[in-house]
């Protein structure tokens, strides 16, 4: 359904009744330069009429003989833009697309228009290298685009006094009737620095490297901030600010009338369900996948080179797009199946200088949140025994620090405890009482950052129960004395990579819905390692970097501390003599003073 503005519906949409339209709009101005003002005062007051009547686009890839046509709106193009020019001066808009829906000629044709009929406003455009912003024949450069629609209206429609070799400059362009401009630069560090602006349009921002620093540079600049992009993961400024209360302007492929013909889907019983049965093809073969399809987005998928291009190209996959590591279907279903709201939350008290626990103390604002219910001394249910997944952060609020308690035997995760200001030191004493009061939980962490600190207090305080590294490089996987784990591509590769297999396969049991939702924020790294998504951004206003403390870090450490325990049992009473060495020689004689006239074994050595 097409928006109502005044003169819109008068200018025909269809191409070719379309160009008959404006030939009989120049022959009347041709007769009459009277009319030329009633033209004028229409463009001015209904950019639509603008547009769709006098505008011309530039669309070498569509089955036309000519690549110059008539800038023919479709019906969510049109809503776009007025969204666009509502937002100017008022408020930040994120536009999230689908590749090739046209954001960036409505984001510039939006500008142009105002530019063209609005006295004094200041825009300022924006993408990551200078050649998307402003470069002569290059048709993705946000300036050509400009340039093409001003250059190609009809003279008596261009602003009056313009003179393009006067007021058109490599990144600039002044209306000398409105003395309204636009500018261009580059998202450099220095982007926006100093201005006033009455709106900043940010091109394909998902793809600026420094993203967070110019949201930091331009808030102060402007009112309103264009953001418009496609999905590139979730380790970027685009998404941060996407999660936001800003007001959004979803472009899918699907509004579009040439992309969703014959659209269909599944239904119930995986059923073929037709939603545009005038386009769909017949006796054509569908992919009853769930998605929402069409010939045309099946053949687009078919071009692709892969999964990630799909979600990032055409589906708004923001998970999807940005190499994700976990399944994120798998997950979700890991989330409806296990989840549950905490059936308590407060806080472990204990004593702070030897960790001992004393009591819980419920809290709905508390750190701890428990799945089980205690008993009558509030005390926790010690049937079985328990691991203990340790992430540990620095402690200044940039991110959590994590424990994570899993159920060796049911392989349910029942207990965690997040806090991002508690520093490793005083983490430790929390850890100890925790695991304490879980009846001695078998606790692994990370041991390089903050990890080191925390380990060091841990073992300061006495509490035994700790993984030791595991040589994993030799053959023997023998035991060093070195607690934590160590800090590796490859060690970290290895321990989620197992912790995602149990989430999907079923096998361990997760409780808690944002410990879930945070695995969907794991992402394949340059190095083809695995790293949370924010620290693999170049501009994570965190500082956390690779230290990020995390639930779904935890968690997979907890999951090896559960793995761990089942490969090698916790063993009661002291532990075995290895034979041979000076404790065992000890122990042989021992037992000879107690039985003289027993031979000794044959594997005795003097």
């Amino acid at each position: 359904m097409r928006v109502s503005t005044p003169f819109n519906h008068q200018v025909p949409k269809d191409i070719a009744a379309n160009l008959k339209w404006r030939q009989a709009v120049h022959a009347r101005v041709r007769d009459d330069p009277k009319y030329v003002s009633v033209i004028i005062d229409a463009c001015a007051r209904d950019p639509l009429f603008y547009l769709n009547g006098f505008g011309w686009t530039y669309a070498p890839k569509d089955d036309h003989p000519f690549p110059k046509l008539p800038f023919i709106l479709y019906p969510f193009q049109e809503e776009g833009i007025l969204d666009i020019i509502r937002a100017f001066r008022k408020e930040d808009l994120l536009i999230e697309k689908t590749r090739d829906m046209g954001a960036s000629w409505m984001c510039v044709s939006a500008a142009a228009w105002c530019w063209h009929f609005v006295p004094q406003l200041s825009f300022l455009l924006g993408s990551r290298v200078e050649q998307y912003v402003d470069q002569p024949g290059n048709p993705k450069a946000m300036f050509w685009k400009f340039d093409f629609l001003i250059d190609n209206l009809p003279k008596w429609l261009q602003p009056p006094g313009y003179n393009k070799n006067e007021h058109r400059r490599k990144m600039h362009v002044e209306n000398p009737n409105t003395l309204s401009v636009i500018d261009g630069e580059s998202t450099t560090d220095n982007f926006a620095r100093g201005d006033r602006r009455t709106a900043i349009i940010l091109d394909e921002f998902a793809a600026v490297e420094n993203g967070h620093r110019i949201l930091a540079a331009t808030r102060d600049a402007t009112n309103c901030r264009i953001f418009n992009s496609t999905p590139q993961g979730t380790n970027n400024a685009f998404y941060d600010k996407r999660q936001g209360s800003i007001r959004k302007l979803r472009l899918h492929w699907s509004m579009h009338p040439i992309k969703s013909i014959g659209m269909y889907t599944t239904g119930e019983n995986t059923e073929l369900k037709v939603l545009d049965s005038g386009g769909y093809p017949e006796g054509y073969e569908p992919f009853l996948d769930g998605k929402l399809r069409s010939p045309w987005y099946d053949n687009e998928c078919k071009r692709a080179g892969s999964d990630r291009e799909i979600a990032q190209e055409l589906d708004i996959d923001y998970g999807g797009s940005g190499s994700q590591f976990f399944n994120a279907d798998l997950v979700n279903q890991a989330i409806r199946d296990h989840a549950r709201p905490p059936l308590l939350v407060g806080e472990l008290d204990y004593d702070d200088s030897t960790g001992e626990p004393i009591a819980f103390r419920e809290d709905p604002n508390g750190h701890l949140r428990l799945w089980f219910f205690l008993d009558k001394n509030g005390k926790p249910p010690l049937e079985h025994k328990r691991s203990l997944g340790i992430d540990v952060a620095a402690g200044t609020g940039a991110s959590n620090s994590v424990l994570s308690g899993w159920d060796n035997v049911t392989c349910e995760k029942d207990v965690e405890y997040a806090n991002p200001r508690i520093r490793p030191e005083q983490l430790a004493k929390q850890a100890v009482a925790l695991g304490l009061w879980l009846g001695k939980a078998f606790m692994i962490w990370e041991s390089g950052g903050p990890g080191r600190q925390f380990g060091s207090r841990v073992e300061e305080l006495g509490y035994g129960n700790i993984y030791l590294r595991v040589r994993e490089e030799a053959i023997s996987k023998k035991v060093s004395d070195i607690p934590g784990v160590a800090q590796t591509r490859e060690v970290k590769l290895a321990i989620v990579g197992e912790y995602r297999a149990a989430i999907e396969k079923g096998e361990a049991i997760n409780r808690s819905r944002e410990a879930l939702n945070e695995a969907l924020e794991y992402v394949y790294g340059p190095d083809g390692g695995v790293m949370h998504a924010r620290a693999s951004s170049k501009e994570d206003p965190s500082g956390a970097k690779a230290n990020h403390g995390d639930r779904a870090m935890a968690d997979a450490l907890g999951w090896k501390g559960v793995k761990e325990r089942a490969l090698r049992p916790a063993v009661e009473g002291p532990p075995e003599i290895p034979v041979g060495c000076l404790a065992w020689r000890n122990k042989m004689r021992e037992q000879m003073k107690a039985k003289p006239n027993r031979q000794l074994d044959s594997s005795w050595r003097a």
